[in-house]
């Protein structure tokens, strides 16, 4: 038996009182695949992002995520989706290692999982600094060990190359093929064309939230 789509999208729109963020958009994106979304500051490349993650509803249209009615199930759709944003929550007082801890509890996931997936982006389960301290290139490695501890069906990331080194947007692409490899649907929004375009399967380009061609 065939098996729906990763992600689908029937006609969304979402307007913030009278600014529409998303028009009209429509789209299929298999399982597996790897999605693109480019577009300048404000053409709506966040905005899709949470919408997918049901964290904001569409003004308008539906949105199927593994073929679950995001809006009839949202919490359905959130074990499935990690989201990398850029504020990603954390306790500040807490170090990665408990951080993470804490998330496995909440998923019920073995909290002895969390050690791993530090080491992953390269973050020592051993510091136990609080995460208050961390530099803005750790907080990025530390929200994509978030994304491993869930290991999520599809994530969804909003400009993960942001605030890293040279060293760190490499091995992120490491990662990033990593979970292309374990079957992972992603949506990856950035600027980094380049890089996007090494790493995606598709592209979605947005101008003031209406889909046209790149």
């Amino acid at each position: 038996m065939d098996l729906a789509p990763a992600l689908q999208l029937h006609d969304v729109s979402k307007r913030y009182g009278a600014r529409w963020a998303l028009v009209h958009l429509s789209l299929s994106l298999r399982r597996g695949a790897a999605l693109l979304l480019t577009g300048h500051n404000g053409s709506g490349k966040t905005t899709l992002l949470r919408v997918l993650s049901t964290v904001v509803r569409p003004s308008s249209g539906r949105v199927e995520v593994l073929g679950v009615d995001a809006g009839a199930e949202p919490e359905k759709v959130r074990s499935q989706v990690g989201l990398l944003s850029h504020a990603n929550f954390v306790y500040e007082d807490l170090s990665g290692l408990e951080n993470l801890e804490v998330l496995a509890r909440l998923l019920g996931m073995r909290v002895s999982a969390a050690p791993a997936a530090l080491e992953r982006v390269s973050l020592s389960p051993k510091d136990d600094r609080p995460i208050r301290t961390y530099s803005a290139g750790m907080r990025r490695r530390l929200a994509l060990a978030r994304l491993f501890l869930k290991q999520p069906a599809v994530a969804l990331l909003d400009e993960p190359f942001v605030e890293l080194d040279p060293a760190g947007v490499s091995e992120l692409e490491t990662r990033i093929r990593e979970l292309r490899a374990a079957g992972t649907t992603l949506v990856l929004a950035t600027h980094h064309i380049e890089q996007g375009l090494q790493l995606c399967t598709d592209r979605l380009h947005l101008e003031q939230g209406r889909s046209i061609a790149a």
